[in-house]
């Protein structure tokens, strides 16, 4: 049974649009897949533990990584790690750098209202899972939207050159019409399977 981990992004949670969308059109479209949303916390050596943590458990089939946003941070190391296919939408790219300024800030999860204060050792983790050159650019498909408030769309599409891309022009953050590229996300795993 393949199986598809969505990994979500920064004070979000397994209740995001774009998660209850994909395990939505799962459950329609591809019934046998096995849908994994992990709660992932905002600490990151927490965050990256939890999904090493899921991955050892599953069974040694198929895995499919969907990250969005600093969730496509976390599906790149894996992948990297791993040498799974990712689709990242929006990712985040080196997050440290953009974290610098919030250490010591009180942080709300927009989800469970959960507080998070960040710390110098939580940028030093994601320092030390920041991948440099990727080894195999054939594992993975980047969709960003130049429109994206949050993060600039640039930085990822230098960040993962000679790999499949697709960039959107407008859209945001959140990534306009997101449900409308299930069907291709799913067509890109799916060429995995009998490699």
């Amino acid at each position: 049974m393949p199986t598809l981990i969505y990994i979500h992004g920064f004070l979000s949670s397994p209740k995001s649009a774009k998660a209850q969308a994909t395990h939505h059109w799962l459950q329609y479209h591809r019934p046998e897949w096995r849908f994994e949303c992990p709660y992932l916390s905002s600490h990151p050596a927490q965050a990256r533990a939890a999904l090493e943590t899921l991955l050892d458990g599953l069974p040694g089939e198929d895995i499919y990584l969907l990250g969005s946003s600093l969730g496509g941070f976390w599906a790149t190391y894996l992948a990297e790690q791993r040498g799974l296919p990712a689709v990242l939408i929006n990712p985040a790219v080196s997050p440290q750098r953009r974290f610098q300024n919030l250490v010591g800030q009180s942080l709300k999860n927009y989800h469970t209202a959960e507080i998070c204060t960040l710390t110098d050792a939580d940028l030093a983790e994601l320092e030390a899972c920041d991948t440099g050159q990727l080894h195999n650019p054939d594992l993975y498909w980047l969709l960003v939207q130049t429109g994206d408030e949050t993060l600039d769309y640039r930085d990822a599409v230098e960040k993962y050159l000679g790999c499949r891309q697709t960039v959107e022009a407008g859209g945001s953050h959140a990534f306009d019409g997101y449900e409308n590229w299930l069907p291709e996300i799913a067509g890109f795993f799916e060429e995995f399977r009998y490699l």
